[in-house]
């Protein structure tokens, strides 16, 4: 199979989703291991025992409940909270007075703030700073009191998952837009190719029409004029394009998504090994077309070799539609050692400064398309060296590696 462009899903929630998953399993170890330095200071440690129970086995039980924001529902934050929530109000029952008031911490420590980053990864700032509120409001009332000790940790919460749903926000924004980029930039290259493969085939038919039915004249002239009313219309149809369907996200936890379009390999080639390209370039040399090749094969990979033999064929078009039918051409191919190189020279007219500006303003995108565009997606260069009076010569370029540049984009 070619890939044409390539699959991108980007999520910056992920790796939050893998840290949150970490850090509840590590904080209720660590909750526990506090309980079991100052055991004996407690004055009800079953209360306590009991707690530690429910929350170990809840962590563990839920954890795929973390992996990501499907999974994470309303229903299973409600009830997330509410566990850290009756952690910090038993703490009261279980532990002495003495170590309250002396700024111990609460059963489930710093296991709240997993609770409350995961509405924040979930929801954003707003689900956030709901559920920093209600974890204030619990410490104040398992306190007793206003201390700078509890405004501190519940400030630092606070701020801290403000902060990341903020982030998580504006990332989701940031995925959007590129995901609807990177989808405007498929339905080009997707236009592109097809106006390629138009050029090089209806519309050169339908030109071709045009030119005969007026030389003919009678009914064929009329033939012809429906001919080049349906090349121009055909033209303006390429240039426009068709507005692609939004693709952007199926599903928000896994970020944004651009699909993988693929293409089979020719029946020719089942393996999908190097292409010689002189097979390729073979069926072009004629009487008035001379072939100049290296004795050796000229391997390339399948997509480039097909894409580097059609732009030679688009550039010897129009040759025999621009340099007159007396024109002769010449094909030079080099294999060097880190490209391969074509040349396509003629001795027409050559093209006057301009006209190719011209002509892509007129819809006439033969080289800007055939040849440029093909080049361009196979990550090969092409350049139109062209003065009045001396011909034209293009050369194409197309880097050893040009399979891999195109499989990245």
């Amino acid at each position: 199979m070619v890939e044409r462009e390539r699959v991108m899903r980007m999520s910056v929630e992920q790796p939050l989703w893998r840290a949150l998953t970490a850090y509840r399993v590590l904080t209720m170890l660590y909750a526990v291991a506090l309980f079991v330095a100052a055991h004996d200071d407690f004055a009800r440690p079953w209360v306590a025992v009991g707690y530690f129970s429910v929350l170990a086995v809840w962590t563990l039980a839920t954890l795929p409940k973390v992996a990501g924001a499907a999974s994470c529902t309303k229903r299973f934050l409600a009830v997330d909270l509410a566990v850290a929530l009756t952690g910090i109000l038993l703490t009261r029952a279980a532990d002495a007075a003495e170590r309250i008031s002396d700024g111990g911490p609460t059963l489930p420590s710093i296991w709240t703030a997993g609770a409350v980053l995961a509405f924040a990864i979930k929801g954003g700032w707003r689900w956030a700073a709901f559920a920093s509120l209600l974890v204030g409001i619990a410490n104040v009332v398992q306190r007793g009191a206003f201390s700078r000790d509890t405004v501190h940790n519940v400030l630092l919460v606070c701020i801290a998952s403000i902060a990341i749903g903020y982030v998580v926000e504006v990332a989701r924004a940031s995925e959007r837009t590129l995901a609807r980029a990177l989808e405007i930039e498929a339905a080009t290259r997707e236009r592109e190719r097809l106006a390629r493969d138009i050029h090089d085939s209806v519309l050169q038919v339908l030109a071709m029409v045009q030119r005969r039915g007026t030389a003919l004249g009678g009914e064929a002239a009329e033939l012809g004029k429906l001919a080049g009313e349906q090349e121009v219309a055909l033209r303006s149809l390429v240039a426009g394009g068709l507005a692609p369907a939004s693709r952007v996200s199926e599903d928000t936890a896994q970020g944004a998504l651009v699909r993988v379009v693929e293409e089979p390999d020719e029946p020719d080639d089942p393996t999908g090994g190097p292409r010689d390209l002189r097979t390729l370039l073979t069926p072009y040399a004629g009487a008035r077309v001379t072939l100049s090749e290296p004795g050796a094969p000229v391997p390339l990979a399948p997509r480039a070799a097909r894409e580097l033999a059609a732009a030679v064929g688009a550039a010897l078009d129009n040759v025999r539609r621009h340099a007159g039918p007396g024109a002769r051409a010449w094909i030079l191919v080099e294999d060097e050692p880190d490209a391969v190189v074509v040349t396509v020279r003629d001795d027409g007219p050559g093209i006057p400064e301009g006209r190719l500006a011209q002509a892509e303003g007129e819809g006439r995108l033969g080289v800007a398309l055939s040849i440029r565009g093909r080049l361009r997606d196979i990550g090969g260069t092409a350049e139109l060296i062209s003065v009045p009076g001396q011909g034209t010569e293009v050369e194409l370029r197309v880097p050893r590696d040009a399979r891999g540049r195109t499989a990245q984009r």
